[in-house]
C-alpha cells in the first residue's frame, strides 16, 4: 500500500515510472547503497521525530549523516526523540526501511538537511523496503513539499574532509 501511495504521489509529475523496485532489500543505508551501486552518503534517509502535539516531523539527510542533538534543539526548540516503528507507520503510512517524504498518510512537516547538498542527485526510499528513486536536490525539495533546508546533522563533514585529504594526497 505504501509503495502505491508513493507511486500515486509521483504521478502528478509523471515520474511514477522512475521508481526503482529491487529484488534485494534497500531497507538500510548500506543495503540501499549496495543495491543501487552508489556510496552510502548518496542515500537520502528519512528520519521521523516526535514534533509538537505528537505530530511527526521528518528530516531527510545524507546516508552518512547523524543527528546532532544540540543543533536539533537549537533549530526546533525541543529534544530530538525518534518515533517508534509503530508510530512511524501510523503517522507516515510507511514501514521502517521504506520511510520517505512522499505519499504520506497525513500531512507532515518535512525538512531537508544540508548534508545532502554535496551531491547533484540522491536516492530516497519510495515507501517500501526495496524501492528508491533518483532525484536532484531541487526535485527532492519540490516533491517532498519541504519546508526548508536545515543544518541538524554531524559526521558527514568529517567524512567529506577525509575524502578531500585522500584525493589531494594522491
Amino acid at each position: 500500500m505504501s509503495l502505491e501511495s508513493v507511486k500515486a504521489h509521483f504521478k502528478q509529475w509523471n515520474r511514477e515510472q522512475d521508481i526503482m523496485e529491487f529484488e534485494s532489500s534497500s531497507a538500510t543505508v548500506q543495503e540501499a547503497a549496495e543495491t543501487i551501486g552508489v556510496i552510502p552518503a548518496r542515500i537520502a534517509k528519512t528520519l521521523s521525530f516526535r514534533g509538537e502535539e505528537n505530530k511527526a516531523i521528518l528530516v531527510v539527510a545524507a546516508g552518512d549523516a547523524k543527528i546532532d542533538n544540540k543543533k536539533f534543539r537549537q533549530t526546533f526548540g525541543f529534544k530530538a526523540r525518534m518515533l517508534s516503528p509503530d508510530e512511524v507507520l501510523e503517522q507516515t503510512g510507511h514501514v521502517i526501511g521504506g520511510v520517505c517524504p512522499f505519499g504520506l498518510k497525513q500531512e507532515l512537516k518535512v525538512y531537508l538537511d544540508v548534508s545532502m547538498k554535496r551531491f547533484e542527485t540522491l536516492f530516497p526510499a519510495c515507501g517500501s523496503t526495496n524501492s528508491a528513486i533518483e532525484l536532484t536536490l531541487e526535485e527532492l525539495f519540490a516533491y517532498s513539499n519541504a519546508s526548508e533546508w536545515i543544518d541538524v546533522c554531524k559526521g558527514w563533514e568529517e567524512a567529506e574532509e577525509k575524502v578531500i585529504v585522500a584525493v589531494s594526497e594522491e
